[in-house]
């Protein structure tokens, strides 16, 4: 009886000391599993349940967990069963891994994304612009974590990283229109007056609005004119050039002129009075093909893709105020229109980067 009493005491002497030892760490149990249960709860409504969202969209969402992951270390930290002092180290530690990071970004897979950020902030061009980065032009076909990708005139596409877009130059061509040049050297033996008349012809055949001619340069043997013109449609850009050039020869060959300069020269004996002018045919013109059709494949798609992205998830937006206003008995007919558009979004989505 007396050996039951003492193994009893025994018991109950180690489940005390036992808890006496955990007591402690009471806190920090609990900080862990609630910082732990909200990080999980966080992932899956912000990012596993959105399954229609873009990389370009989980971005931000991305960046703000990581956020409040690095709350939640700290949070945990605080709440760790040591001295005040330790537990100061133990935060500025972690602050020092942090500034660590930032401070190798620049040259790490962490600086192309917050080069990524800046570029989504700022918004310089977004997928379809016509742009020129290091002496490559092309149409952005892709805007993704890390690059973004351009499709050039020779059909190549090429990856420039975040941190390229960012630091150096880029031009882009403005949706609202783009200006078409050419340039051309004539002799001094025509009045330039003339010459800025078909040069305006031209531009107005090559169907270019508000065309103008300047006068860029006197040479030594020539004049060199520059005739330009604002194209609205700017994803014709490559064939407005062609059809420029084209209508240049046209207006100063049927008016008879001469382009001979800035220098010529024939070793083959010629007729006096003999003009190089090369003759129109008198066949029917035949219909032109677009080369941008074939050279900007891949990014008139993702442009398209894009722009019924957009379409849809502001037909999903004024679905939800809808539903927000209407009774019970329509709100069941919005509630499935709604899965209906983010059905076809999850597909364009998926396709997109199948694609990529």
């Amino acid at each position: 009886m007396d050996t039951e009493k003492l193994s009893d005491t025994t018991q109950v002497s180690l489940i005390d000391t036992v808890l006496s030892a955990l007591l402690p760490f009471a806190p920090l149990l609990i900080a862990i599993a609630l910082v732990i249960s909200a990080l999980i709860a966080l992932h899956y409504l912000l990012l596993a349940k959105q399954g229609h969202l873009t990389s370009e969209q989980k971005l931000p969402r991305q960046v703000g967990m990581l956020v409040l992951t690095i709350v939640g270390a700290v949070i945990i930290a605080m709440t760790l069963p040591v001295s005040e002092s330790t537990r100061n180290r133990v935060i500025a530690l972690i602050g020092v891994l942090i500034s660590g990071v930032i401070a190798f970004s620049s040259t790490t897979m962490v600086g192309n994304l917050m080069a990524g950020i800046v570029l989504r902030v700022n918004r310089p061009f977004k997928v379809g612009d016509f742009i020129k980065v290091e002496g490559y032009s092309g149409r952005v076909t892709e805007m993704g974590l890390l690059d973004v990708e351009i499709q050039t005139e020779s059909r190549e596409l090429i990856a420039f990283s975040n941190t390229l877009m960012v630091n150096s130059p880029v031009s882009v061509t403005r949706a609202s229109g783009a200006i078409v040049s050419v340039d051309i050297s004539l002799g001094y033996d025509i009045h330039h007056s003339i010459i800025e008349k078909h040069l305006l012809i031209a531009a107005e055949n090559a169907k270019l609005s508000e065309p103008f001619v300047q006068v860029v340069g006197l040479g030594d043997f020539s004049v060199s004119y520059r005739i330009s013109g604002l194209l609205t449609e700017v994803k014709s850009l490559l064939s407005a050039r062609s059809r420029l050039h084209k209508a240049v020869l046209d207006a100063l060959h049927n008016s008879d002129i001469e382009i001979v300069s800035p220098s010529f020269m024939n070793q083959r004996p010629q007729p006096d009075g003999l003009k190089m002018i090369a003759k129109s045919p008198s066949q029917t013109k035949q219909e032109e093909t677009s080369p941008e059709d074939v050279i900007f494949d891949k990014a008139e798609e993702a442009e398209q893709k894009e722009k019924s992205k957009q379409t849809l998830m502001k037909k999903i937006a004024d679905i939800d105020a809808k539903i927000a206003e209407s009774d019970s008995e329509r709100r069941d007919e919005l509630k499935h229109q709604k899965a209906t558009a983010e059905a076809e979004l999850t597909i364009l989505v998926e396709t997109k980067n199948d694609d990529g």
